[in-house]
């Protein structure tokens, strides 16, 4: 990958969408949990199942003691609520048996590589989650691809476009600065939002185009 094209981009990016501040800490199973619920939904709906589970159990142990019919009716707004229940009840059980308790803060003390070896070896969590809870609950330099981040990435070149999502992962963190993941990893999603949209993106209006072979893009506008 062109190290100079990643700088280019991530400059035109800042420049477009500005340097972001954001004071969001969440607790790690918060944000674990979170990031499941927002698989396959949109943010909104996301938010409002994760809002409606901790209305109806304040403690993650009170969610683990619970049947799996009251969990998936509970963030059912958010879909896929009986996959993503047993996924939760399954990763909480997995920390619960490791830890002896519902608490990740364990990851503090470790260094990066062994917070990602911790957290996706937990059944269920991938590379996005990961990246996740260590960025945004532990500071940790470790970028997260999501579909907008993903595909934006595809389509300028950045990635093959039959890349796995893990690979996407280790190669975009390979070549990002360590201060610009988690800026870069917002203006992907602000990007991939407003104009390099699934499936026909904003081309002509779109101010990384000069640099864009388009990768994968057939019809653009």
């Amino acid at each position: 990958m062109n190290g100079k094209k990643v700088e280019k981009i991530i400059t035109i990016l800042k420049r477009e969408y500005g340097e972001h501040r954001w004071e969001w800490n969440p607790e790690p199973l918060d944000a674990l949990i979170g990031t499941i619920l927002s698989q396959n939904t949109s943010d909104v709906n996301s938010h409002r199942a994760f809002s409606e589970l901790k209305s109806k159990f304040p403690t993650w142990d009170l969610l683990l003691k619970a049947k799996e019919r009251e969990i998936a009716k509970t963030i059912a707004v958010g879909g896929l609520a009986k996959i993503k229940t047993k996924r939760i009840k399954r990763v909480l059980t997995e920390i619960k048996e490791r830890v002896g308790q519902l608490d990740l803060s364990l990851l503090s003390k470790l260094p990066l590589e062994g917070g990602k070896k911790f957290l996706d070896s937990l059944p269920g969590v991938g590379p996005k989650t990961t990246a996740i809870v260590l960025m945004f609950s532990f500071n940790k330099s470790l970028m997260p691809l999501d579909t907008h981040c993903i595909r934006v990435s595809k389509r300028l070149g950045l990635i093959p476009m039959k890349l796995s999502v893990e690979r996407a992962h280790e190669i975009m963190n390979e070549v990002v600065p360590d201060v610009e993941k988690r800026n870069f990893h917002i203006n992907l999603i602000l990007h991939g939002r407003r104009i390099c949209k699934a499936p026909i993106p904003h081309c002509s209006i779109c101010v990384l185009y000069k640099i864009c072979p388009r990768n994968g893009v057939k019809d653009w506008k």
